[in-house]
């Protein structure tokens, strides 16, 4: 918490980053909201060349060609007008390809401000919101951002999440699906379980991953009034520093998140973004050739990090989360770092011991194992010798 006036400036409080600060006297302009608050940190993103990206979850492939074409072509004296506030092309794609009505589709900068909008307009009820306990980090900010309880639900022995334990009283249910950091899909048949008995309150499929192996849930729309689902193009349209992201729902969910954005930006995505993003979703034979590309590259890398010892939880998404039982995961992280590799440690109860290791190119998973092997040499002598 910020120190009261006339404090010492040798005293701190946890910045917007969790990290202990020190005090300035400008803190007493903060909003109390904001003292204390713990604000999502997102993955190392170096400076320089050389380095082997495994840690953000990034595409390791090029955008569709036809998306940077047409967002080449959108870069001329138009810019000097206002995007089209409602995004129309684009929801009228988007809605084309999911089967849905246009009033059905709502687009914003990138998934994380769609589920803000959802935080703030859809599951602010005085009850808690039920996450899962391993999951992505930004849902417990949201709550803090927004003065909603929190309620974490624990993954089960095998990291995976239990729906019959979602039936408690709630505000509203978030769930990734495939999970992150876990990479682990629900079945369609579990979550329309799960909407069939929770229909007090908006349950939220965040589907940044889906595209990887998994079932989307917009199949379910139109059945459960109550079911939002995101989806992003950064993941598997390669498209991450576009930012556009989309929600999936009915009309009267959607005119929620329509109102949270009117009261705050009506312009969230730009005209290139608008163009290039549009052009992904329609570029459907490159989106099909760049997934494939990376399931291959997954299944190849999660039998090799078997081979060297490591345990991986079954993914379906474009990362493995894994632990050799022999390693120190923080040690092994510091240890690629040198190596110019990054991967994502995550020093949370349960996966202290676990590495989240996005899936790059071939190349790029070729060059982890290598680095592995090599660091892991000791570990797999001794195991010979004690085999001996």
């Amino acid at each position: 918490m910020s120190a009261a006036p006339g404090r010492s400036q040798a005293s701190s409080h946890r910045s917007l980053q969790g990290e202990a600060t020190p005090v300035s006297e400008a803190d007493r302009f903060w909003s109390p909201a904001l003292r204390g608050l713990r604000a999502y940190t997102p993955g190392e993103q170096p400076q320089g060349g050389g380095w082997i990206k495994l840690n953000t979850n990034e595409n390791p492939y090029p955008p569709s060609p036809l998306a940077l074409r047409r967002m080449a072509e959108a870069v001329d004296e138009r810019l000097r007008l206002y995007p089209d506030p409602q995004a129309l092309a684009l929801r009228q794609t988007i809605a084309a390809q999911q089967g849905l009505q246009v009033d059905q589709v709502f687009v914003g900068n990138g998934s994380d401000e769609v589920l803000a909008h959802a935080f703030m307009g859809l599951l602010r009820h005085g009850k808690p919101v039920l996450v899962p306990d391993i999951s992505y980090s930004f849902y417990p900010v949201y709550c803090g951002l927004y003065g909603i309880t929190c309620q974490q639900v624990p993954l089960d022995d095998s990291f995976r999440v239990r729906v019959a334990d979602y039936l408690q009283p709630n505000g509203g249910i978030v769930l990734p699906n495939p999970n992150a950091p876990t990479g682990i899909a629900l079945p369609l048949s579990e979550l329309r379980w799960l909407l069939e008995r929770n229909t007090a309150s908006v349950v939220v499929v965040d589907e940044a991953y889906v595209d990887f192996g998994a079932e989307s849930a917009a199949t379910l729309i139109d059945e459960f009034p109550q079911l939002l689902v995101i989806q992003t193009l950064s993941k598997s349209r390669a498209l991450a520093g576009l930012r556009v992201g989309f929600a999936l729902g009915h009309a009267d969910l959607i005119r929620a998140l329509n109102t949270v954005k009117d009261s705050f930006n009506s312009y969230p995505l730009d005209r290139v973004a608008q163009v290039g993003a549009q052009a992904a979703l329609e570029d459907q034979a490159h989106f099909h050739e760049i997934t494939q590309r990376i399931v291959n590259s997954r299944e190849w890398l999660a039998a090799r990090l078997a081979a060297l010892g490591f345990e991986c939880l079954p993914s379906s998404a474009n990362f493995l989360l894994a632990r050799h039982p022999q390693r120190s995961a923080s040690q092994l992280q510091q240890a690629l770092r040198e190596r110019k590799i990054l991967v994502r440690h995550f020093n949370q109860a349960r996966i202290a011991e676990h590495l989240r290791i996005t899936v790059g190119s071939q190349p790029e998973c070729e060059a982890l194992v290598d680095a592995l092997s090599d660091l892991l040499a000791p570990v797999q002598s001794d195991n010979k010798v004690a085999s001996a």
